[in-house]
């Protein structure tokens, strides 16, 4: 088969190889370390959480990153991106120990919430910088291959961290602070396999005249940086597409995410440790469908191209969610949810190709900061709906038919501009 061709030569490419170890490690820690805060926040006995409480934590961990992540792109298009990896995580590594120390501590809510943005914030970095690298390694002829494999591996890398903090959480009790710590150590992990890299080989390119800039200069240089961005982005119009619809399927799945939440800690368990048991294996069951997705998307891509194959995934999602989610049964949702990882990690690595191959090098880092911006404010405004809207058993009809109405309107959107369609 011509992926799994494509798949052996990826693994022989030495660099490739490497820079996967850093995004394996990396987003390996960030599983283990949102369980950590998603139990905390939700599944600890002293909480009564509702979906308000679950959007207000999102807002407070996302929201945010609409600030930071507009720097990033400036900055990483004028940081060496490998010195992003390394100091990055290895910040994130002091930062989650004392995240730890204040999960023990018990402190109050706010300061919990300061220290673990802290180390997410850090992520939106490394996270952007992983996806502008990744040409820098592969050529463009196996680029969607290579986002097949990276980011998605990436993504069960980060289902295998959060499984193995399900894991402990449920194996030992008040076991918070020992799930964190375990993801610094995956951070530092992530940190010491960047060394492997050599300091010049990720980019960006730039003039022998460069200098870092100053905080007031970037400042600057993001305002003008951001508008330099979006105006390239403007002129390629199949990107900005790609991105729209990205952006409103996050928002779908986004809200899914938060209904799941809210079944699994009332509606299918009598206690919080029957509700986190259930939401690992939906989370293991949705890692399996972004397995899949690394699969099929090459091959589906290579015949219908990139906004072609977003097209039908929205097209099946808009179908799935009544069919599957209106029962609000645990089976059917189960199924739901492999399959519906299977339409966000396609839609993902497509867009992510589309990006890649329509961006130039020197945008790029900015353009996928834009991107990562519209990924968290989506998330977030998806969860503050979901918390005016959901009961507190999580079982809504009027919900489930909007995100379905949603990757309806997604599929027609798209279906009038690919060339598959047309």
């Amino acid at each position: 088969m011509p992926a799994v061709r494509d798949l052996r030569v990826l693994l022989r490419l030495r660099d490739f190889r490497r820079l996967l170890a850093v995004r394996l490690l990396s987003q390996a820690a960030d599983g283990v370390y949102q369980v950590a805060l998603a139990t905390y926040v939700v599944f600890s006995p002293e909480k009564q959480t509702s979906p308000g409480a679950i959007a207000s934590a999102m807002a407070v961990l996302l929201l945010p990153y609409s600030v930071i992540g507009p720097f990033t792109g400036v900055l990483l298009d004028r940081w060496r991106r490998r010195q992003v990896f390394l100091y990055g995580n290895l910040l994130r590594a002091v930062l989650a120990c004392g995240t730890a120390v204040l999960v023990l501590a018990e402190v109050p809510d706010w300061l919990f919430y300061v220290s673990a943005l802290s180390v997410t914030a850090v992520n939106r970095f490394v996270l952007a910088g992983l996806s502008a690298s990744l040409p820098r390694v592969v050529d463009a002829e196996r680029l969607v291959m290579a986002n097949a494999l990276s980011p998605t591996a990436g993504t069960l890398a980060a289902v295998a961290g959060g499984g193995l903090a399900f894991a402990v959480r449920l194996l030992a009790s008040d076991s918070n602070a020992v799930v964190v710590l375990l993801g610094a150590v995956l951070y530092l992990g992530a940190g010491l396999a960047s060394l492997r890299l050599p300091v010049g080989l990720l980019g960006p390119d730039r003039d022998p005249d460069h200098r870092h800039p100053s905080l007031g200069e970037a400042v600057v240089l993001t305002a003008r940086g951001m508008a330099a961005g979006l105006r390239h982005l403007a002129q390629r119009r199949e990107a900005a597409r790609a991105l729209t619809a990205m952006t409103l399927m996050r928002f779908a799945y986004g809200a899914l995410t938060v209904t799941l939440l809210m079944l699994c800690r009332y509606a299918w368990s009598d206690t919080e440790s029957e509700g986190l048991a259930l939401l690992g294996v939906a989370v293991g069951v949705s890692g399996g469908g972004f397995f899949a997705a690394a699969v099929v998307t090459p091959w589906a891509v290579s015949r219908l191209g990139t906004l072609g194959w977003i097209t039908v995934l929205a097209g099946s999602a808009a179908l799935l969610v009544p069919a599957l989610g209106l029962p609000f049964a645990p089976g059917p949702m189960l199924v739901a949810a492999f399959l519906l990882g299977v339409v966000t990690q396609g839609a993902k690595i497509s867009t992510d190709t589309e990006v890649q191959f329509r961006v130039d090098d020197a945008y790029r880092g900015r353009v996928f900061s834009v991107y990562d911006v519209l990924f968290n404010v989506a998330f977030v405004g998806a969860a503050a709906v979901s918390a005016l809207m959901l009961p507190p058993d999580g079982r809504s009809v009027l919900l489930l038919l909007a995100v379905s109405a949603i990757y309806a309107g997604v599929a027609l959107f798209l279906m009038r501009k690919s060339r598959c369609f047309t």
